[in-house]
């Protein structure tokens, strides 16, 4: 038999590598980890994490003012970026060392360097070559960049905005995905001008058209100024800040631009046409249901897969991985109904499949929604509204699809998630008490049917 170095060796110390690395030294596998730049990835250093504490930031001057309608009144207090990015900075470096104490007590060796792939069972990394039985590539994606005039020089992109000097007054975000539309809203919260340019019809293209239309209307009461149909053709430094181009030909001038026009595949420099491993025609890593590669020793998972690019898909494609790989239980990742939040102002919480979809699939579906004010801004004066919405396949009255925009809908939809995982027809819903008074117990009391156009019904 081979003698290896060790059992796994794992290429990327986000949360999914670092998942499937601690969980592989638990069954008793020799494993080691190599990172090249910060361990928790994207998500825990200029992603997730630091967007969800911007996110909260960006709600407190909204809270500020609705408090008048409770009673509460006094001086607005002041925002201070640089104290924002401060204490952001120390909750990330924490949370860099829990998952490196995490990997030390695992037993799992911590490589600091950038490793690649050298054949189909070594890798090199600071010097060393070292051998695996098994290798795991889990290095993420990110941002992508424009190449027209000007954008590679002045244009920023999602990773940069956690570390600017000092917040902008006149913010132009482009792109029409769940980024843009987070970080518009988190400028707009902290007191900018905001524009957000997408070059479609309308933004957050696959999520349900109920929710992208609700969701403009409710950023539009917030001042954010939406511009579809159009993209930057170049932009250029000025005295006063950076004139940007459209393609309409029109001239506007803004003190940062940032570009949020979609991730690709870290691939570039790992060594992968080397060692055989085939990309697919988005330029992501392939891998079949098991995340095995076309060199059977070489596994991916994550964003590098461009599968479901979320941190908890990472995590549980990790623990896959591990079942198939050190348990014996060949374990393919189910990526069905996972439920997805944006971050939006107002968020989204979202599980299962779109109106679109679902009659795609079935035909005829059932359709339930509601829109309404919030008890929270009967008194607080705000205009916000939430919409809620309930998709059934008639025939087995299963709930396929669950949708809202609005206060708490992330938190809310995480319970949803658990009960479309399980089957739940509309007759279950139906049946579950609401909890009162809260915007949740909508879903447990919607009852009427919405009547459809003929035209769509018949689709």
């Amino acid at each position: 038999m081979t003698s290896y170095d060790f059992d796994l060796f794992t290429i990327g110390g986000g949360s999914g590598g670092v998942r499937a690395a601690r969980f592989a030294a638990a069954t008793g596998a020799k494993v080691a980890i190599a990172e090249e730049r910060w361990f928790g990835g994207t998500c825990v250093n200029v992603g997730c994490v630091p967007k969800k504490l911007f996110s909260y930031a960006a709600h407190f001057r909204e809270d500020f003012h609705d408090a008048a309608g409770f009673g509460w009144s006094g001086p607005v207090p002041s925002f201070d970026w640089l104290t924002l990015i401060a204490n952001k900075d120390k909750e990330i470096h924490r949370l860099n060392g829990i998952y490196e104490q995490i990997l030390g007590k695992a037993g799992v060796e911590i490589i600091k360097g950038r490793a690649t792939l050298i054949d189909h069972h070594t890798v090199e990394v600071a010097g060393r070559r070292i051998t695996a039985r098994h290798i795991l590539v889990a290095t993420g994606g990110k941002p992508q960049r424009d190449t027209r005039p000007g954008a590679a020089e002045l244009g920023l992109v999602s990773d940069d905005l956690f570390f600017l000097p000092a917040l902008p007054r006149r913010v132009l975000v482009a792109g029409g995905g769940y980024i843009a539309v987070e970080f518009a809203g988190i400028f707009n919260g902290l007191g900018s001008q905001v524009t957000q340019v997408y070059r479609g019809d309308l933004f957050l293209r696959g999520f349900d058209d109920d929710v992208r239309r609700f969701l403009k209307a409710e950023m539009e009461k917030k001042g954010i100024r939406l511009v579809f149909n159009q993209i930057i053709e170049r932009i250029e430094k000025t005295a006063g800040g950076q004139a940007v181009t459209f393609s309409d030909g029109s001239v506007a001038e803004y003190d940062a631009v940032v570009y949020a026009i979609g991730r690709v595949p870290n691939v570039a420099g790992l060594g992968l046409e080397a060692a055989g491993v085939k990309l697919n025609d988005k330029g992501a890593i392939a891998v079949d249901r098991f995340s095995q590669t076309s060199v059977p020793s070489i596994h991916a998972i994550g964003d590098v897969t461009d599968r479901v690019n979320l941190t908890p898909v990472a995590l549980a494609e990790g623990m896959a991985l591990v079942k198939t790989l050190f348990q014996g239980k060949p374990t393919a990742m189910d990526h069905a109904n996972i439920p997805t939040a944006v971050f939006s102002h107002p968020p989204i919480g979202t599980v299962g499949l779109t109106e679109g979809q679902a009659r795609r699939e079935y035909g005829a579906v059932d359709i339930y929604r509601s829109d309404f004010k919030p008890l929270k801004h009967t008194l607080s004066g705000s205009g916000e509204r939430t919409l809620m919405k309930l998709i059934v396949e008639p025939k087995s009255d299963r709930v396929v699809g669950a949708h809202m925009v609005g206060l708490d809908a992330p938190e809310i939809l995480q319970g949803i998630g658990i009960a479309l995982k399980a089957g739940a027809t509309k007759a279950d819903f139906d049946a579950t008490i609401g909890i009162h008074p809260t915007a949740a117990e909508e879903f447990v009391t919607m009852r009427d049917r919405v009547a459809e156009p003929a035209a769509k019904a018949a689709e």
